[in-house]
């Protein structure tokens, strides 16, 4: 195979104490950021043989991945011999996940240079890029990882306790509920499949517990099942349309927001020309009331009164009343008003349109404070998982406001055509926090890519709502999993998620043949939705269901030759047979188990 840019012999990679270029059937990771990290650990936790590509020897995470005994490559740009050094000849797969699209981009087709043949998985944030990524690596080789974790963080904003799952030819749904008693899984919610429960009483939830698990009243439990079960069962198999009820929310949200913002732009001097034309309206009215004369020699009435003051001041003048023929102060009086009426009101005019356009310039330049809004969503962050969770609130229906601490965010722009309101500022400061009215949010998402951020406003948003920290979800996004549980420990957390925990599993799985499906959160652990093809052979072929374990669920069995018919729900000493599909659902990490018994073959 020809070998571009440099040929030169390089020495042993570091960490494994040999070199790789005569490895075979293993796997090349590019790019050691936060994403490959936990991609390489779950790797090696199933059973891979891996090498590691990256720019840096002596970073933390080098120093983590050689502990485990997987050789760290450093890669220099544009060289094509580190790959070597690597194995790439006899890789089975290389993903990449490197620390920018360009980086990633460059190595993708570098690899494709390389080795035409081999199989590419790629983490791509820029939709366009992807696609043409896709073109040299094929479908469903690029993932787009805030596609994965986005979804998640809208369901907990929107306070949605449904997700529909399709497995083959048959729509499943988990549901999320509240125990109404003291009772049995199996007393409460029959042959439905438990899949977590979550009790304010112990940190961490029950995972994947039996259905004679006794459970208290006010515990959530995650169940899962197909529509007619939980339908059966009195549970909603759907999501709550957010239809009507939230556009009409977002209707008058719209109409209280605009009266707000008019209050909040009025100045002291608008506010002094509008007292004073109010003042000057009411003496007109009962001067004119009490001192002037008609043809006939009656009184105007109050509501004339008032008509006849209006028409003066605006100028346009009728015909129907005049102050002429009236005594000479009251003509005086006419001149008065028709000097003090116009004055007021064109500097009311102008005011008010100095007020509507600083507000509009304050607004796009994210300056502004954003009043009235209440059972709003406030976003902080606007990277790409961000603008996920953006768009995802905005098709929920409900209203949000976006904190942003960098002017110069390429997504500004596209966050001010959805006409979002937008405040460029420090979201660990309380004013800035006010400025969003923080005190009457629904939610809050803390989405930028910074941990020591991302807790130092948590920490803010949680000492600004004071009394209300109990009843606002606020998601948290955190990167290190220890230091996630020490928050919910201590600080009383309750959604501390990682982007590399859910997206991790999916490029696994790509490479691994586990198909991931659906990811979603039960607490603040990520589950996952599998379809695992049983080969002959392998360790699961001959299995019975209660061999498994008991902290992950086969939920339903695809026999071969069944058309996509499931077999739903398997016994327990339901057997898989070769060429099975085993849709598995648990955390991450037992899914690995599994998927590394498959892959080392029977026991014994």
């Amino acid at each position: 195979m020809l070998r571009v840019a440099e040929t030169t012999r390089r020495p042993a990679p570091d960490g494994a104490g040999a070199s790789c270029r005569d490895w075979t059937g293993h796997i090349v990771v590019c790019g050691l950021g936060d994403v490959g990290l936990r991609t390489v650990e779950q790797l090696h936790s199933a059973g891979a043989r891996v090498a590691v590509l990256d720019e840096r020897r002596d970073g933390r995470f080098a120093r983590i991945v050689r502990s485990w005994g997987i050789p760290v490559i450093v890669r220099e740009a544009h060289l094509a011999e580190p790959f070597f050094d690597a194995g790439i000849e006899g890789a089975t797969a290389v993903i990449c996940v490197e620390s920018s699209d360009l980086r990633t981009l460059e190595t993708v087709l570098l690899v494709r240079e390389l080795r035409p043949d081999v199989r590419v998985v790629a983490h791509i944030d820029n939709p366009a890029v992807a696609h043409a990524v896709e073109e040299v690596t094929g479908t469903e080789s690029v993932l787009d990882i805030p596609s994965l974790f986005a979804p998640s963080v809208v369901e907990v904003c929107l306070q949605r306790r449904v997700h529909e799952i399709a497995a083959g030819s048959t729509q499943f749904a988990t549901v999320e509920v509240v125990a109404p008693r003291e009772a049995t899984l199996r007393e409460l919610y029959g042959s439905l499949v438990p899949l977590g429960v979550v009790s304010d009483r112990e940190q961490e939830p029950v995972v994947c517990p039996g259905r004679d698990e006794r459970v208290e009243a006010g515990d959530r439990v995650t169940l899962l099942g197909t529509r007619e079960a939980l339908g059966e069962a009195g549970l909603r198999a759907r999501p709550a349309a957010a239809g009507g009820r939230a556009t009409r929310g977002r209707r008058w949200g719209a109409v209280g927001l605009l009266a707000a913002n008019i209050a909040h732009s009025t100045d002291r001097a608008l506010r002094v020309a509008l007292w004073f034309g109010l003042a000057l309206l009411v003496v007109s009215t009962l001067v004119l009331h009490f001192a002037y004369r008609t043809t006939h020699g009656g009184q105007l009435g109050i509501l004339n009164s008032v008509y006849f003051t209006v028409e003066t001041v605006a100028t346009v003048g009728f015909g129907d009343f005049s102050f002429s023929g009236q005594p000479g102060w009251m003509e005086v009086f006419g001149i008065v008003l028709i000097l003090a009426g116009t004055t007021v009101v064109t500097a009311i005019f102008a005011l008010v349109t100095n007020a509507l356009v600083s507000r509009r310039i304050e607004r796009s330049l994210g300056h502004a404070q954003i009043p009235g809004m209440a059972g709003h969503v406030v976003i902080v962050g606007l990277g790409s998982v961000g603008m996920g969770v953006i768009q995802g609130v905005l098709a929920g229906g409900l209203e949000l406001v976006v904190v942003e601490r960098a002017d110069t965010n390429r997504y500004l722009n596209q966050v001010r055509q959805h006409g979002v309101p937008l405040v460029i500022g420090d979201a660990t400061l309380a004013q800035t926090l006010d400025s969003v009215n923080l005190s009457r949010a629904a939610a809050v998402a803390i989405m930028t890519s910074d941990d020591m951020v991302n807790i130092e406003v948590g920490l803010a948003v949680r000492d600004r709502l004071g009394e209300r920290w109990g009843e606002v979800p606020v998601v948290l996004r955190v990167f290190d999993r220890e230091l996630g549980a020490r928050l919910q420990q201590s600080f009383g957390f309750r959604h501390v998620w990682s982007t590399a925990a859910i997206s991790a599993p999916w490029l696994v799985g790509s490479v691994l043949g586990m198909d991931v499906l659906f990811s979603f959160y039960v607490g603040n652990h990520p589950f996952l939705l599998a379809r695992l093809r049983v080969g002959a052979g392998g360790g699961l072929e001959g299995l019975a269901m209660n061999e498994l374990g008991g902290r992950m669920r086969v939920i339903a069995i695809g026999r071969a030759g069944s058309d996509g018919e499931l077999e739903y729900p398997p016994r327990r000493d339901t057997r898989l047979l070769a060429g099975d599909d085993a849709y598995l659902a648990g955390p991450y990490e037992e899914l690995q188990r599994v998927l590394r018994r498959e892959r080392e073959g029977p026991v014994g």
